[in-house]
Formats: C-alpha cells, structure tokens, sequence
C-alpha cells in the first residue's frame, strides 16, 4: 500500500507540476504598443507565463519591472496564444475561466487599504477570444472587467483561483496585508473573465466551448499586463490535489 501510495504521489506532483506550468500563455502572437503607453515597457514576452511570484509582490506593491510586465496605450493590442485552452465550464467557481494580471494596487492610508485603487489602469479595455486565430469574439463589455483594474496581484497566492468577483475595491477598504489576503481567500488577484460572454459581431451569444487566443484591446488610457493564467479543469485539479496530499502525507509518515 505503501509504494501505491508513493507512485499516486509522484503522478499527482507530476500532474501538478505539468498543471502549474501550462495554465499560462506561451506566445505572443502580436503587440501594438498603442499611443501613450508606458515608456521602456514595450517587452511583450513579459506577459509570458505565471504572474510575478514571491513575497515582495503584495496588492500594495504590484509588478514594475521591465521583465514583469508590457504596457499599453490607447489604440494597443496584445494577443497571446495559452498553453492550455481555456474551457468554457460553468462549474468554475464564480464563473469564472480565466484570469488577467496587471499592476494595480490598492492604495495606502497607513497600513490599511483606503478603498480606492492605483496605478496606470485608466481608461477602457475589450477582451476578445479566439480558438483558431482567425474567427474572434468579444467577452461582453457590459460583464467583462477593465483589463488591469481589479485585482492587485499577491505574490504568495495561487494564480489559478479566481478572487469573488461581487468585490469591488471599495470592499477593501480599512483592510491590512492579512486583511486583503483574507478577503482573496488563497488567490493571487487578477481580474476574472468567463467564456460563457463571448459575442459575435451582432452581439449574440456565441457558445464557444473553448478559447486558444486571448486578445487584450485598450480603446482608451493605458494598462499593464502581468501575465493569464487558466482555470484548471476538474479532474487535473483533484489529481494536484490528491498527489500534493499524498506526497505531505507519505513524508510525515
């Protein structure tokens, strides 16, 4: 039982670490720095995978260099193919498929969130979504979230959990470090977007099952962008968890 339990654990890290590496976007397809974008952050690779990780990276302190994000102006573009398709599965929590990770911040009164947000994410954004390349739809404007306005980036968290989108930055407020992670409860931030919003040219739903290509428009402003990250399907995400259990469990007995 024991070696069984030794070769579940291996294949659920196996699985974990495949799962953590292909959650995010791996090419960039296209970039159109746009006009008035942040000046030197024209590096489109940085929005390559996983969101800047580590303990300095806080919802008070986001990403800011040149190898941590790409900036875009009115008129930009940025178009990134994922490793993994993002499924349109309504059992996400909250909805939700994917993330987007840029560099807002909550801004500080003290130690504590005042509410309101900073940052350059000023003006208005259009996600599209592709699963060739060549037929694109866009995620409802008046359901899909300014790309790099909600939620600041934590460090530490897990970049596959989506924050609840019913907050705003005014829930927040008063919040401390402990306070803000709380509220995140284990995600790393990023604002949520779901599949089940796609709409072709006349508006209508276009039930895409599943999305390759992610597009990021800024029609006005400007906004950094960190990095995407996909929503696990089930199965690959009990087996993380069954193999990451099995492996604690095995090493304290």
């Amino acid at each position: 039982m024991k070696k069984v339990g030794s070769v579940l654990a291996l294949a659920g890290l196996f699985v974990m670490s495949t799962t953590l590496r292909a959650q995010f976007a791996d090419a960039v397809i296209s970039y159109n720095s746009g006009s008035g974008f942040a000046a030197g952050f024209t590096n489109a690779p940085a929005a390559l995978g996983a969101p800047t990780p580590g303990g300095g990276v806080t919802p008070f302190a986001p990403p800011f260099a040149k190898n941590q994000i790409v900036s875009l102006g009115a008129g930009g573009s940025l178009t990134l193919q994922l490793n993994t398709p993002i499924m349109n599965n309504s059992s996400d929590p909250f909805g939700i498929d994917f993330m987007i990770f840029g560099n807002t911040f909550f801004a500080l009164s003290g130690t504590t969130a005042t509410g309101a947000l900073g940052g350059n994410n000023t003006g208005t954004t259009r996600v599209e979504v592709s699963a060739d390349n060549v037929n694109w739809f866009t995620l409802n404007p008046a359901l899909a979230p300014v790309v790099d306005g909600i939620f600041p980036t934590d460090g530490t968290g897990n970049p596959l959990v989506a924050v609840d989108p019913s907050l705003t930055a005014s829930s927040f407020a008063g919040q401390n470090l402990a306070g803000v992670r709380s509220l995140y409860n284990g995600s790393a931030g990023g604002s949520g977007f779901d599949l089940a919003w796609a709409q072709d040219s006349l508006g209508n739903d276009a039930n895409l099952a599943f999305a390759d290509y992610v597009r990021i428009d800024v029609l006005s402003g400007k906004s950094e962008i960190d990095a995407i990250s996909v929503v696990p399907e089930p199965t690959a995400w009990a087996l993380t968890l069954i193999g990451a259990g099995l492996f604690f469990l095995r090493r304290k007995s």
